[in-house]
């Protein structure tokens, strides 16, 4: 029975994950009849209904989700399986999917990415930038990226940055126009550039401390972006005064184009994990992925 349906199961898990036929005939490279005949002789052969069709999509019945609960784990543990075995001219091989934030895919992932996609030339990493915190599991992903204190507990999580500050920075015609901020408090007399949070959708207030005592600012200005780029270019500019990661804006600070303030209330905080569900065993080109981006201090 499994032998005479294994394709039909695979192409059923596609359509599934996809929740499209036309999505599933484009990865997959079939035409989408293909696809329909293919998941209709199955459901014929099993005598069950494994998805149920809509004029915009399509979703897996109870049954259907009990198969795919079945087979899912099975087929994840056979891969790991061959991609082990299997060694590609010598070199490891295979397909890893990760999400990252802006910031850290541009200063930290894609860096170490480099050399590393040139040394091992069969794997193939898709990169998603996207600033949410986005669900690793249901987004189908190896990993992700994150600050430690944003990650569940029931991921694992492997260090691949170091600590972190945040810069309060300014261009120094503003702060010749408007004076220099010597406390947070004082920033809500000054145009700030605010970031709009990915997730709730509101606006990140400013986190500072100094002795051990934390105080967040809810500051005002122009201009709001949702982009890091934006927000040093709008600083750049003279919009105001922006809130951006240190590490981001210190060729700028070195050269005068921008000047850091109130460095006493920006301590340092953990930087950023790779983090994935746990697994017993990890696929040599993800397990060597691991190694190339761990963090050794």
């Amino acid at each position: 029975m499994l032998k005479e349906n294994f394709n039909e199961l695979q192409i059923f898990l596609v359509v599934a994950r996809e929740r499209s036929f036309t999505r599933a005939a484009g990865k997959l490279g079939v035409s989408q009849s293909a696809l329909s005949h293919a998941v209709k002789a199955l459901e014929e052969r099993l005598n069950l209904r494994l998805l149920t069709r809509t004029t915009r999509s399509v979703a897996p019945t109870d049954a259907g989700e009990k198969i795919i609960a079945c087979l899912e784990p099975r087929l994840a543990d056979l891969e790991q399986e061959l991609q082990a075995v299997i060694q590609l001219n010598g070199l490891a091989s295979g397909n890893i999917k990760l999400s990252a934030g802006e910031h850290s895919a541009r200063c930290l992932l894609w860096p170490k990415l480099k050399p590393f996609l040139k040394q091992y030339p069969e794997i193939s990493i898709e990169l998603v930038v996207d600033n949410g915190f986005v669900n690793i599991v249901d987004g189908r992903f190896d990993a992700g990226v994150r600050l430690g204190e944003s990650i569940d507990k029931d991921m694992v999580a492997v260090r691949i940055g170091p600590d972190m500050r945040m810069a309060i920075v300014g261009a120094p015609a503003y702060f010749a126009q408007q004076g220099l901020p010597q406390t947070p408090h004082e920033l809500q007399h000054h145009r700030c550039i605010n970031m709009r949070l990915p997730t709730a959708g509101g606006v990140y207030h400013w986190e500072f401390e100094k002795d051990n005592k934390p105080l967040k600012v809810r500051v005002e200005g122009q201009l709001t972006f949702n982009l890091l780029s934006e927000r040093i270019d709008a600083a750049l500019s003279g919009f105001g005064i922006a809130c951006v990661p240190e590490d981001t804006i210190v060729d700028q600070v070195k050269s005068g184009e921008l000047v850091q303030v109130l460095q006493e209330w920006c301590p340092e905080f953990p930087g950023y994990y790779l983090y994935y569900p746990s697994r017993k065993q990890h696929p040599p080109a993800f397990a060597l992925m691991i190694d190339t981006l761990r963090y050794s201090g």
